[in-house]
């Protein structure tokens, strides 16, 4: 008989020890972390609070996610008010702006409009290039990634040289009509496997307070 076989004879018959307790008392087996060997129950009950210290770290996790994004929903609560209280687009803009810069810690943002009638002179209107339109249009979901080589890159102006990475958030829902470009200077800000569910809410927000205000 080899290990397996007991093995199999002890799945099999889950009523060997009840019939023979003294066992559980007699057979050692060395401790999970070294040194003496313990008693068969002594080394259930360390198996027993090692998975309870696993679960209770994985609460733990759990409850910072909660946490985290019981944040981020608050902050695009303001976000939303603030976009709901402004009277034009020029304050819908600097609201935009501002919840983003102070709110969610992005230090360059950018925003182009196209197709609607924006105030003389404002940046949100600068001309977008047909193919830069088009990719924009059939991005269909928020992107993120390093910024080099970026084509949206050249939208932060004087920042260009020091954003590393980016976040791309198209504007608009049944038809794209502007672009939302986050830009970091921390490599890791955003990155392409990052989740994007809040990231198209600020995204439809903002097309939503823009093209309104227009």
């Amino acid at each position: 008989m080899d290990a397996k076989d007991v093995a199999q004879f002890l799945r099999s018959n889950p009523q060997f020890f009840d019939q023979n307790p003294q066992l559980l008392e007699s057979i050692y087996v060395p401790h999970p972390h070294g040194g003496r060997a313990i008693p068969l129950t002594e080394r259930q009950i360390v198996s027993l609070r090692e998975k309870v210290k696993l679960l209770e770290a994985k609460l733990g996790e759990f409850v910072r996610f909660g946490e985290d994004n019981d944040a981020i929903g608050e902050k695009v609560h303001r976000l939303s008010l603030a976009l709901l209280g402004a009277g034009d687009f020029a304050s819908a803009a600097n609201a935009l702006y501002f919840h983003l810069h102070e709110d969610f810690a992005v230090p360059h943002v950018a925003v182009r409009v196209w197709g609607k009638p924006l105030p003389e002179g404002a940046l949100e209107g600068a001309a977008v290039e047909p193919e830069l339109q088009d990719k924009i249009a059939g991005m269909g979901a928020p992107q993120c990634g390093p910024a080099a080589g970026n084509p949206f890159l050249p939208w932060f102006r004087e920042a260009e040289a020091h954003v590393r990475s980016m976040a791309l958030v198209p504007l608009g829902q049944t038809r794209t009509i502007g672009l939302l470009a986050l830009g970091s200077e921390d490599p890791q800000r955003f990155f392409a496997e990052m989740g994007t569910l809040y990231l198209r809410r600020i995204g439809e927000l903002a097309a939503g307070a823009l093209a309104a205000r227009t």
